[in-house]
């Protein structure tokens, strides 16, 4: 059986379960919120092996730390930065220092207060090389000391002027955490940051769930917070489950109230079921195919346009994801402000692939229709990660597959596990790949594209894919990454998305996704930054 064919038993088997289903709760007109009770949650993404972002730094994470951890600053859905746990900052003009002042009447659920002490222990603690930061750590790397000025204020000393700093303070991965938490060294803190949110990590059962019971002292309600004090219910139980079908069954049956990743057929069939759906995208990057410029045949630019030019992914993007998906021409995600689109560059056209095909001297094909050229294959091996691509994806990809050999091209879609897939990039066994990555603001085209992405990490991996090497786009992403003026910051970014898509090296698909459906709850929201969901308004419904 097909991938193809087992995503559609799946979500047909989900959607027979959903139409047997008795009226649920939202559906119910008479239904009312009500305070108290347990929400639970179904997550799809996979379970963390630590609790604390600073440790790692991967989507999941953030996913489940947004309950009971909260960053210095929030981000509103334009993009706008916010206060959060710091409620002024200022910085100096040539970029390096900069001043923040606190909440002075916040602690931590154990009792810490939060103060310019617990900042400082934080930024060290992402810093330290025992805690094994990524995400965090590239948020904090260019801050070279924190000051403590006094208890309500806080000095940051940069190396380097950076224009994404707020940006980077606001993700819930550089969140901040009791200092007493972290001093009880990295197991047990893994088993239970300790923050100041609206949720307090009581058990965690791997494998099963985490249970979280609600912060009674709560008093730092974010941008997204429609109330001051403690949020409205008791607890959340957060489980653990892989199977989109089998999360979905769940939803409708009652058995839980929200569930993330479903299938898109079960997006589609949320509303006539009297579902919430939510659509948050997820910020940073698209989702995207990259193509190796290092190494042949995709270090020939012709050869890059041609498969641009041959892939096309809109009628699958469309058929697949029905309607939960739109088309992206840009490296940025849609609710990245700073995003530049530009479609001209992505018009399906198989003559012009051919012509470009043949202007590379890929002349002749061979008896299954593969371009030769000097006796070598036109092949593209493309591994696929099972872990972090849905099933609608892999599809995607065997479409676009399917279109490329019309001009000539052999793609090996390989699908593997997170482990052989990361040690195909480190091998540089690849020609294309898709891969994720969520940050906020513009500052991730550095993090992708800069000619230092393409260094690994002592792990061994690296952000540039696409393995770019241009020196003035270097220049342009080390400007943009200095430049405090606003219009200087927006016009260099512009000009690096330009130059990053004008290279084809990279095949934009679509954003990030990020859904959730909703049943038998009220007030889920989600936060403005990485997309994660808050459950400080939500009720559950009678």
């Amino acid at each position: 059986m097909s991938s193809r064919t087992l995503t559609a038993a799946a979500s047909l088997s989900a959607l027979v379960l959903l139409a047997g289903c008795s009226a649920s709760p939202e559906a119910d007109e008479t239904s009312e919120p009500v305070d108290g009770g347990t929400l639970v949650y179904a997550t799809g993404d996979a379970e963390p092996t630590c609790l604390d972002p600073h440790v790692g730094g991967n989507y999941p994470q953030a996913l489940i730390s947004t309950q009971y951890l909260e960053p210095l600053v929030g981000r509103d859905a334009d993009g706008t930065i916010t206060p959060w746990l710091a409620t002024e900052w200022e910085t100096s003009e040539d970029g390096l220092t900069w001043d923040f002042t606190l909440r002075d009447d916040v602690s931590f659920t154990d009792g810490t207060p939060f103060d310019a002490a617990a900042v400082k222990a934080n930024i060290e603690h992402l810093q330290d090389p025992d805690t094994a930061s990524s995400t965090g750590y590239l948020a904090v790397e260019q801050v070279s000391e924190v000051e403590v000025v006094d208890d309500a204020h806080v000095r940051l000393h940069l190396s380097t002027p950076k224009s994404a700093l707020l940006e980077a303070l606001s993700q819930q991965w550089t969140a901040i955490q009791s200092p007493a938490g972290i001093a009880r060294g990295q197991e047990e803190n893994c088993r239970a940051p300790i923050g100041t949110g609206p949720f307090i990590v009581e058990e965690w059962v791997p494998q099963q769930r985490v249970t979280l019971v609600r912060n009674e002292d709560y008093d730092s309600p974010g941008p997204e917070a429609d109330h001051e004090g403690p949020a409205y219910l008791d607890g959340i139980e957060w489980r653990f489950i892989p199977d989109a079908a089998t999360r979905q069954a769940a939803l409708a049956s009652g058995e839980v109230d929200v569930v993330d990743n479903p299938l898109p057929s079960d997006i589609a069939a949320a509303e006539g079921l009297g579902f919430t759906h939510i659509d948050a995208p997820r910020p940073g990057a698209s989702n995207r195919i990259e193509l190796n410029t290092a190494q042949a045949p995709f270090d020939d630019v012709l050869v890059r346009e041609a498969f641009v030019r041959a892939a096309d992914p809109s009628p699958g993007i469309e058929s697949l994801f029905l309607g939960a998906a739109t088309r992206s021409y840009s490296p940025l995600s849609s609710v990245e402000p700073l995003a530049y689109s530009d479609e001209s560059l992505f018009v399906t056209d198989p003559d012009a692939a051919d012509d470009l095909l043949d202007e590379a001297g890929w002349t002749e094909r061979d008896d299954d229709g593969t371009r030769v050229k000097d006796g070598e294959r036109l092949t593209v091996r493309f591994p696929v990660s099972t872990n972090q691509s849905t099933a609608a994806e892999q599809s995607l990809f065997e479409q676009i597959q399917a279109n490329a050999a019309d001009a000539g091209f052999d793609v090996v879609l390989t699908p593997v596990d997170l482990s052989a897939w990361y040690g195909a990039l480190s091998a540089h066994e690849y020609e294309a790949v898709s891969a994720p990555y969520t940050t906020v603001g513009p500052d991730v085209l550095r993090i992708l594209y800069h000619s230092d992405g393409t260094v690994p990490a002592p792990s061994g991996y690296f952000a540039n894919h696409a393995m770019l090497r241009d020196p003035e786009l270097d220049a342009t992403l080390d400007a943009a990454a200095s430049a405090l003026d606003p219009d200087e910051r927006a016009a260099l970014y512009a000009d690096a998305q330009r130059v990053v898509l004008d290279s084809y090296a990279v095949l934009p698909l679509y954003d990030q996704q990020n859904h959730f459906l909703v049943n038998g709850a009220t007030g889920v929201t989600t936060l403005g930054t990485v997309a994660t969901p808050t459950f400080v308004n939500a009720r559950l419904t009678d």
